[in-house]
């Protein structure tokens, strides 16, 4: 193993959390109620098909324009990111900038393979963007996941083969990319939202770079 690709939300930081905050106020205006539970299914997708996904939810797809649809995405989107302001570099997860550390000390590379355009901001935020060498443009895909194209674009930033790489991946979506690309899937988060990962952790503080080089 010679690299390592990460999600961003729910691996790196807890921004799931304003993902939320903006979908639900944003569903409420156009009359559609969402909870914690359906905001499981919205986790590692695209912010428009987050959108359909709302939609359908709530009877209302196919009832908005596609101009509509655009103002709706943007609306939520500024939302999230007058949200995101309140990070800090104490908000990356537990285990996030040893890891890296670790990482960067030993020569292995690390990159970004993220849904949301915002990431290059949020690492900013963070104080982390100095430990990658690249991040996935969501802007450049085709299709996003669960299709294994980001993974193996996160795998050639880093001049690596998908087999070489191991991924970290807190929602179901993701994992499947992973494993469709020939990459180790390591899961992030509840073992029942997460099925096919090779290993299950809470947290980047419970597993070691050492062990991770063994497999």
């Amino acid at each position: 193993m010679k690299g390592f690709v990460f999600d961003l939300d729910g691996v790196l930081a807890d921004t799931a959390k304003y993902h939320y905050i903006a979908w639900k106020e944003l569903a409420a205006e156009i009359g559609i109620t969402i909870d914690e539970v359906f905001n499981e299914q919205l986790k590692g997708i695209s912010r428009q098909e987050s959108l359909e996904r709302i939609l359908e939810h709530g009877g209302k797809l196919g009832e908005f324009s596609e101009e509509v649809l655009a103002e709706l995405a943007e609306k939520k989107n500024q939302q999230y990111v007058e949200l995101l302001e309140e990070l800090t570099p104490e908000d990356a997860l537990p285990g996030v900038r040893e890891f890296l550390a670790e990482a960067r000390e030993l020569n292995i590379p690390c990159t970004v393979a993220s849904a949301s355009k915002n990431a290059p901001f949020i690492l900013d935020k963070l104080a982390l963007s100095d430990q990658f060498v690249g991040i996935v443009d969501p802007a450049s895909l085709t299709k996003g996941k669960p299709d294994p194209e980001i993974f193996i674009k996160a795998a050639e930033l880093m001049k690596l083969q998908p087999s070489e790489v191991i991924g970290f991946e807190d929602a179901q979506a993701g994992i499947d990319g992973i494993k469709a690309c020939g990459m180790y899937a390591v899961g992030i988060g509840e073992s029942e939202q997460l099925i096919g990962a090779d290993r299950l952790i809470n947290d980047l503080s419970e597993i070691t770079i050492e062990e991770l080089i063994c497999l």
